[in-house]
């Protein structure tokens, strides 16, 4: 009712008829996000809303990036990204991230920022809004803003963090984007302004040319302040106008220019090759100028236009992929935002090996197909019903859209100038828009974006092998474009539904449990099957389901577990049903429902989510992929073809050499259990027996338990279970798994892996393992160990030591097949100090085993965990996990006993004593690779 008299309210000119539409007219604004501008030039946003209740988050948006960089900042504008952390005028140091840290916050995760060409945004998230927190959040953003510190000690202590951060991403694809941006940006200045900047320049600039960068650039009129969460409007404006507001206005500003992407007639060519690149790809892309009239219903209607003619490209371009015959394994294209003032027609494709000319051919045939001939009705009336009920889907959780979302629409507005519209009164112009849509307009569209200027191709090419030149592209290009014998798209899919051809004999619900403390009910059906059930509206329109049963490759052979890992790619790519994957994908058009399935370690399980009015859409995939799943030969062969070029892929990987001999020093370089991925494993893949592993664990439903938790209500559901989950066959069988893992060769391993690099780097891997039994107990203390372990190796090899950018440390019990407590260390580091950060991490977790806990950092983990329950009690997920937690393992996590009391008794005992059985106790290993001598 209350969508109803919104829509009454809307002025008269929005319900004229489709032929009368004025395209000139203004979108509606969204008004529940209150937008200001401050004497000084800030601009502030404010949305009210309780998806995350009690709590708010913080944004600051700097209409600043490395483009502005003169040559001798380059990398300053990400430097000073970093430096806002480090000291400002209300916190000096580190203080900045302990204040926040002591309410729950975590570094990386709550509190983060992120620099691009055009823009730097920093985020505080998910802060409660008790104890004056708003006000200190507040004041980090006016800090953020104004008073930086800029201190030479902290600047030359973040060098070194910031070499890490270039270190850890260094990689040959790395090193081939570098060498594409020119010919993609036209040698404009984008092409010599990556973020991440020059090293020679990041280690060695005088301080105040970072000073000279801030003052130039941080200043109020490039500033976007935003508060988004459960919070007044009224108050959060006025505190924002009595502290902001006192910032002074620069004098005499530097202009905030804006660089343009040349034009270019002939089209701009690079081949890029790297030693640790082994696979081709191929990208195409088209430059344009975004339009200058933004936020109209012309716009709105041109961006619908675009964002169609490209998804149906990509949806006859899959079709293609799914051939054995198809010379490339993936295409994708698509259409947005390059550069401040450019869009671009983004082309991508990964040929077979050798095949490049052939595969480029391939994928331009079905783009001129469409240039020549357009879009046939069929597929223009199912990508339609897609963005109508992608609309819908949107206006039924519009009071649950979460914060990300929103600052990205405060973002594009105040950087780009696009308009925040409201989302229902938008739908009813979307709607009279789709009214007015043409064949020929699509047309229109995709040949106005398939333009004959501004064109780029960049190859990654690889040696020994025929690579794409720039004689060839130009050849096959000028050939799609004169091919006479291309003919239009041609297809026949229409009314049939996912159980058309299936006859379902409904079955019952023969009992009704009612949990009254869980608020939940158990229907159990005739076939002896459990549905556990909970009505949960937290999150609008959304219903999840898991089914889960005890098995899975536990109770293969060795020799089936090559097919059983390839088992879920097989059956995704196969369809369902009567259909493949192209006819499954249309006869689903227009709903929202998904379903999956996965063979795990020790059980199966099924999984699947939709909106409210697709319940039944989503039963009835569950239903088929026990009656009647579908096993498609000529996907297997597209699976194999996509098996032999990962095998080709990982040979000169880094990464991939760095997973083959961690394996190989823990478990071995023959255990049957623990494989390398080469061609041996994959010759050991094989279709029936693909098949008959699925049969095994799924074609008797008797020991599933489903988990269903939505916005269902229970009549709506009951039928539905009766007639699609009541009906599956089964045989009254159970089953357990078995703990029968790969063991390491040793308790305690200990080696160095030397390995040949382009860019020299260590990455250092440490891990414990200890059994204990399982509590929930010595589950909660295991997540505080790793938390604090986290908070420790932060301060000491990033901060301390400039050794890590990102050094990571978790613990965390697992339950089953055996209850083992895992404390684990990771990063990329200097190999110069890869040793000497060993000793550290070594020494932290000792530390904790000795009992030298700070009481600051366990009442920060201590924060966090009771910050993080409270705010996920709020999701849908909560509730699944409850339910699944409750009658899987008997456990109750509602209950205080299970979690707040537990967290706010823990003690540094508790922590001492679980780090202390890991480390004197337990198993592990410290395997470090590190660069060739």
């Amino acid at each position: 009712m209350k969508h109803l008299i919104l829509l009454l309210l809307l002025p008269l000119s929005f319900f004229v008829n489709a032929q009368s539409l004025d395209l000139n007219q203004p979108l509606p604004i969204d008004k529940s996000i209150k937008k200001g501008v401050l004497p000084n030039g800030l601009t502030y946003y404010i949305k009210s809303t309780n998806v995350v209740k009690g709590a708010a988050s913080y944004y600051i948006i700097q209409n600043v990036g490395s483009v502005l960089e003169n040559d001798d900042q380059q990398g300053l504008a990400h430097f000073l990204e970093h430096m806002a952390f480090n000291g400002t005028q209300t916190f000096p140091g580190k203080s900045m991230l302990n204040t926040l840290q002591k309410h729950g916050a975590v570094f990386g995760k709550d509190i983060n920022a992120y620099t691009s060409f055009d823009e730097t945004v920093y985020n505080i998230n998910n802060i409660p809004t008790k104890d004056s927190l708003v006000d200190t959040c507040l004041t980090i953003l006016n800090d953020w803003s104004n008073y930086l510190l800029l201190t030479d000690e902290e600047i030359d202590a973040e060098r070194a963090v910031i070499k890490e951060e270039w270190r850890t991403r260094q990689s040959g694809q790395m090193r081939l984007f570098e060498i594409s941006l020119p010919i993609k940006f036209n040698h404009s200045k984008y092409a010599d302004r990556l973020p991440i900047g020059e090293m020679s320049i990041v280690e060695n600039f005088d301080y105040k040319t970072l000073r000279n960068f801030y003052h130039d650039w941080y200043r109020t009129d490039l500033q976007a302040i935003a508060v988004i969460g459960d919070v007044n409007i009224e108050t959060i404006e006025q505190k924002i106008i009595k502290k902001f507001s006192k910032i002074p206005a620069i004098k005499n500003p530097r202009e905030r220019f804006t660089v343009n992407v040349p034009n270019n007639d002939k089209m701009m060519y690079s081949l890029g090759m790297d030693p640790e690149v082994s696979t081709a790809n191929i990208s195409y892309g088209i430059r344009h100028q975004k339009p200058l009239e933004t936020g109209t219903i012309g716009h709105l209607k041109r961006s619908l236009q675009e964002s169609m003619v490209t998804s149906m490209l990509n949806a006859r371009i899959s079709e293609q992929a799914q051939k054995p015959e198809a010379s490339f394994l993936g295409a994708g294209m698509s259409y947005g935002s390059m550069s401040r003032t450019s869009n671009f027609l983004s082309i991508r494709l990964a040929p077979k090996p050798n095949l490049q000319k052939e595969a480029f051919s391939e994928v331009l045939t079905e783009i001129e197909r469409a240039v020549k001939f357009g879009f046939v009705q069929s597929e223009i009336n199912r990508k339609i019903m897609q963005l109508k009920t992608a609309y819908k889907n949107q206006v039924a959780k519009k009071e649950s859209v979460s914060h990300k979302r929103i600052i990205g629409s405060i973002k594009s507005n105040y950087l780009e100038n696009s308009t925040i519209s409201d989302i229902e009164k938008q739908f009813v112009i979307v709607k009279q828009i789709f009214s007015t849509i043409t064949k020929g307009d699509l047309h229109k569209t995709i040949k106005r974006l398939y333009a004959k200027n501004n064109r780029f191709i960049n190859v990654t090419g690889v040696a020994e092998q025929y690579n794409l030149t720039e004689a060839d592209a130009i050849k096959i290009i000028n050939l799609a474009e004169n091919d006479s014998t291309i003919e239009p798209y041609k297809e026949s899919m229409q009314g049939k539904t996912l159980v058309s051809d299936i006859r379902i004999k409904s079955g019952k619900i023969i009992k009704n449990l009612t949990n009254n403390e869980l608020k939940s009910t158990t229907f159990l059906l005739n076939n002896n099957i459990k549905v556990h059930y909970k009505f949960v509206n937290k999150e609008k329109d959304k219903v999840a389901l898991n089914g889960l049963s005890y098995g899975g490759k536990s109770l293969l052979n060795d020799i089936d577990l090559p097919s059983a890992n390839l088992l879920g790619n097989l059956i995704q790519m196969s369809g369902l049903g009567d259909f493949n994957t192209t006819d499954l994908r249309k006869v689903l058009a227009g709903k929202t429902a998904n379903v999956r399935i996965r063979l795990n370690e020790i059980s199966e399980s099924i999984s699947g989510g939709s909106n409210s009015q697709d319940v039944e859409t989503m039963l009835q995939m569950v239903h088929l992929y026990f009656v009647k799943p579908r096993f498609d030969p000529s996907a297997f062969k597209v699976l194999k073809s996509n098996l032999d070029s990962y095998i080709t892929s990982r040979t000169n990987s880094i990464s991939e050499k760095m997973n083959d001999s961690l394996k190989i020093v823990l478990y071995g370089k023959n255990n049957p259990k623990i494989r390398l991925f080469n061609q041996e494993y994959v010759s050991d893949i094989k279709f029936d027996k693909i098949k008959s592993i699925y049969e095994s664990r799924f074609h008797d439903a008797s020991d599933f338990e489903f988990f269903i938790v939505g916005d269902v209500k229970a009549d709506q559901l009951k039928p539905l279970l009766e007639k699609y989950i009541a009906s599956i066959p089964t045989y009254n069988t159970k089953e357990v798994f078995i703990d029968n893992g790969a063991e390491w060769v040793s308790d305690k391993i200990t080696e160095d892996v030397y390995l040949a690099m382009e860019d020299p780097k260590s990455t250092v891997n440490i891990l414990y393992k200890k059994e204990i039994p399982y509590t929930v107990e010595n589950a909660i203390y295991a997540n505080v160990l790793g938390d604090i372990l986290q908070l420790r190796i932060t301060e000491t090899v990033r901060e301390t030591e400039g050794g890590a950018y990102s050094p990571r440390a978790n613990a965390h019990l697992i339950r089953e097949p055996k209850s083992e407590l895992n404390v684990s260390f990771k990063f990329d580091c200097n190999p110069e100090l890869a040793d000497k950060l060993v000793g550290i991490v070594n020494t932290e977790l000792q530390k904790i085993a000795d009992g030298n806990i700070k009481e600051e950092d366990l009442n920060k983990t201590r924060s966090n965990l009771l910050k993080e329950r409270t705010q996920s009690i709020d999701k849908n997920a909560y509730d699944m996990r409850l339910l699944t937690s409750f009658f899987r393992y008997d456990l109750n996590i509602n209950d205080p006993k299970n979690f707040e009391n537990i967290v706010n008794k823990v003690s540094i005992k508790n922590i001492q004593d679980m780090a202390s059985q890991v480390l004197n106790e337990g198993e592990s290993y410290r395997v470090v690779f590190k660069p060739n001598k």
